[in-house]
């Protein structure tokens, strides 16, 4: 990447009035990471059936820890529930854990993330879902591997933030081909681009949100736009040799210009 191109991201440009968690791109296919073969187009629908009902068995009664309440830990909550697994949902936010202990009422858990709760739900799970995403910037290990310790053997972790680095320690980006691998006897699924599995449903689930902003840009010139809608705005990262996102910026180890800045 240059820093002489100009680059917007859809990641950083949330929807007019919507906040970002709100933003449902890829979040209806982050569980199916457990079930691989569900998107292999060859699959019989009796061996899809198969797979579903084994998901079900495997999830009912089981400990599913979440870490981050926003689209993604709020529509695995929503998934796990479903099956019937003992869910908790971490967060930092006390406006998150309000909103999905209102939805959620005594079907999942929520708990202030901190180390002392993360430490124990890590050690009682037989799931955890990383689900953080910090605009533009790298996501905190926030799962160590001295935590793997406390593990119970044949756990899994599924971090669904690798495509930002990653929230645990022992991650590192998989692909559908080979998707899992074990560290200390902790499964880890770490595929960086999950919608992958279910491309069709997810292009049109990205297109349906990207192509407002898209025919914005063609109707006004993207600068005109830009300015018009400070939202869209926020998805202007390089521009002219200058980052125009601060959590990139700092990232890349480069100063930080404010869009209004750049495009005056």
């Amino acid at each position: 990447m240059s820093l002489s191109e100009t680059i917007l991201s859809p990641e950083t440009s949330p929807v007019k009035e919507i906040k970002l968690e709100d933003l449902k791109t890829k979040s209806p296919t982050e569980l199916l990471a457990l079930a691989e073969d569900l998107s292999v187009e060859n699959a019989s629908t009796m061996r899809k059936q198969e797979l579903l009902f084994a998901i079900l068995k495997q999830f009912a009664g089981r400990d599913v820890e979440i870490i981050g309440g926003g689209v993604v830990g709020f529509n695995a909550a929503q998934m796990a529930t479903g099956l019937g697994a003992d869910v908790t949902i971490l967060d930092r936010d006390p406006e998150v854990l309000e909103r999905v202990g209102t939805f959620f009422e005594s079907r999942a858990k929520t708990r202030f993330s901190n180390r002392a709760n993360l430490a124990q739900c890590v050690a009682e799970a037989d799931l955890v879902i990383g689900a953080v995403l910090i605009p533009g910037a790298e996501a905190p290990k926030l799962v160590t591997r001295d935590m793997l310790k406390t593990m119970r053997p044949g756990s899994v972790l599924v971090d669904v933030a690798i495509d930002q680095g990653g929230c645990f320690e022992t991650s590192h980006p998989t692909t559908h081909d080979a998707p899992t691998y074990v560290v200390d006897g902790i499964v880890h699924y770490a595929v960086a681009n999950m919608p992958g599995a279910v491309a069709r449903t997810s292009t049109y689930a990205l297109n349906n949100v990207t192509l407002p902003h898209a025919l914005r840009i063609a109707d006004l010139g993207w600068k005109e736009a830009l300015r018009r809608d400070v939202h869209l705005s926020h998805g202007l990262n390089v521009w002219n040799g200058k980052v125009t996102f601060e959590a990139v910026a700092e990232a890349v180890g480069t100063d930080y210009v404010p869009v209004e800045q750049a495009l005056a």
